[in-house]
């Protein structure tokens, strides 16, 4: 290909350098964005879009975010944290495009850096991932910065020795290229080592191995300003490394899905398509239109209509029945601390509390807080483990809790197993007409636990945590801390008459020297 040439005259270069160098615009992607690619402009590509799609510019906004809170960091004397991003999508949202936007970016801001795009195949590497980043290169109004080969982009001869002459820039690990991996040699993938900030995005990345996400850990070991790991794939797999960020490590990542139908711009009779032919639940429609992974199977509890259906009905105000607290204490490092909030069909108006990495004794201080900010009228806590000391701990601080034993007796011992049974069975039911939050890690949480029936005493049997995490999946903590909320039958607030009234209605399921007689859980 022809070696770009400087274009303009050196006081007009000077002064496209300025712009696009000035953090107020550098450090910001979508202003830059916007800047650098001709929008809305008659003969281009882009005539007909006025700005990136509404989930791009959530991303650059978020990258943004990033960036500043990165700086502070810095200024204040921290590291800088770095970004791990985790995209599963329905197909067509313009993930290439995506990469394509922020690669130019990162090259043309982040003087120096490193980009490496890889894929799960050659083929969509040279045939989309680059030809997209090609047809961006074409239209940025600083393309003639770089030449552009099959699989790479790097500075122009000219714009090189500028960088080196006159900035005192290091060139040698300066480009974007696009790089392949293979699984039987995974440490040739290595990445390299680069202070001026590093790129690593994996397109398809649902298959791609454990392996070569394990070595490409090796890109950030040293804590730069800018270092950037994104992973876009449609969700084919519930298994696998990309699956994981999803589910077992998504307290690493920031996960997201997004619904091609909930993309501008898109063909929405494909999608239509695709649901009427395979069905509403089916994995097609899952993996290409909702960017769902795969159902986890004949034995999942919960099925996804019910989840989806909780998410999206509106909330109908019910003031007259009580309002539960229900606690999930974390058991391990990498799981959450959860307190939902249930008043009847609503567990979605008041926000539930998440915490991770605190200790029990600060978590019983939260939940002390929540109490006295709300006044629930239960407070249900699965003590089994870690919990029973959180709850031994605010009994000492003078609340009421209730102790839910989730491996112990089901009310309904001749249905259920045990407590958690009966639990998650009762919530499954209820989320026929009940409201959640719009949370994919709530719905994840749902939708991940298997049941059988025990081969001994023929009872429902929902699956632990425990054996969840064995198949690769992360602690269903929000999904617990809603089923507490079902542990015990609580009267509802207009059919109490009296005080005595409300302790007797509740004490039929609760252990009235448990429970207490005053409605603050305060002695």
């Amino acid at each position: 290909m022809a070696k770009a040439k400087q274009l303009y005259s050196a006081a007009d270069e000077q002064t496209l350098m300025t712009e696009l160098w000035d953090p107020n615009l550098a450090d910001d992607l979508r202003a830059w964005t916007m800047f650098v690619f001709p929008w809305g402009k008659a003969n281009t590509p882009l005539a007909n879009f006025k700005e990136p799609r509404k989930w791009q510019i959530e991303e650059m906004e978020q990258k943004t975010e990033h960036i500043r809170n990165n700086k502070h960091r810095i200024a204040m004397g921290q590291q800088p944290l770095m970004w791990m991003g985790s995209k599963a999508s329905g197909r067509g949202i313009g993930k290439s495009a995506q990469v394509a936007m922020e690669g130019i970016h990162m090259l043309s801001t982040r003087l120096g850096s490193t980009t490496i795009i890889t894929a799960n195949t050659e083929q969509q590497l040279v045939s989309r991932t680059m030809a997209e980043l090609g047809k961006w290169h074409t239209m940025a109004i600083n393309s003639h910065w770089f030449d552009r080969q099959a699989m790479s982009l790097k500075p122009a001869e000219w714009f090189e020795t500028l960088l080196k002459d006159q900035l005192k820039i290091d060139t040698g690990y300066y480009y974007l290229q696009a790089q392949l991996w293979s699984e039987e040699k995974p440490d040739a993938f290595a990445g390299v080592h680069n202070h001026n900030g590093v790129k690593l995005v994996m397109d398809e990345a649902s298959g791609i191995p454990q392996a070569i996400f394990s070595v490409s850990e090796g890109f950030f070991t040293e804590p730069v300003l800018d270092r950037y790991w994104d992973i876009y794939s449609n969700p084919r797999n519930n298994t696998g490394a990309f699956f994981e960020t999803h589910h077992k490590f998504r307290n690493f990542w920031k996960p997201r899905k997004i619904d091609a139908r909930t993309v501008e711009g898109t063909d929405q009779a494909i999608y239509q398509k695709i649901i009427d032919q395979y069905g509403a639940d089916s994995d097609e429609a899952r993996i290409e239109v909702y960017g769902e992974f795969p159902n986890a199977g004949a034995r999942q509890l919960i099925p996804m209509d019910h989840i989806t259906g909780a998410i999206e009905r509106q909330v109908t105000n019910d003031p007259g029945a009580p309002l539960v607290m229900g606690i999930d204490v974390a058991r391990y490092g990498e799981d959450s601390s959860v307190i939902a909030f249930r008043r009847g069909a609503d567990a979605r108006s008041i926000p539930w509390q998440r915490y991770k990495g605190i200790s029990t004794m600060v978590f019983a201080d939260h939940i002390a807080d929540a109490i006295g900010k709300y006044n629930p009228d239960a407070v249900f806590i699965d003590a089994n483990g870690v919990g029973g000391p959180v709850a031994d701990r605010l009994r000492q601080m003078g609340y009421k809790v209730v102790d839910v034993m989730v491996q112990g007796d089901a009310k309904e011992k001749d249905r259920y197993q045990n407590k958690r049974a009966e639990i998650w069975d009762t919530m499954k039911d209820w989320l026929l007409t009940g409201c959640i939050p719009a949370n994919s890690t709530l719905a994840d949480d749902l939708k991940a636990p298997e049941y059988k029936y025990n081969k001994l005493t023929g009872k429902l049997q929902v699956e632990s945590k425990e054996e969840a995490k064995g198949r690769g999946l992360a602690s269903p903590d929000e999904a617990d801390a809603l089923s507490m909320t079902f542990a015990h039958t609580v009267a509802r607030n207009d059919i109490r008459s009296s005080r005595y009234n409300r302790r007797s209605t509740v004490a039929r399921d609760v252990n009235y020297d448990i429970l207490g007689t005053s409605k603050s859980f305060l002695r």
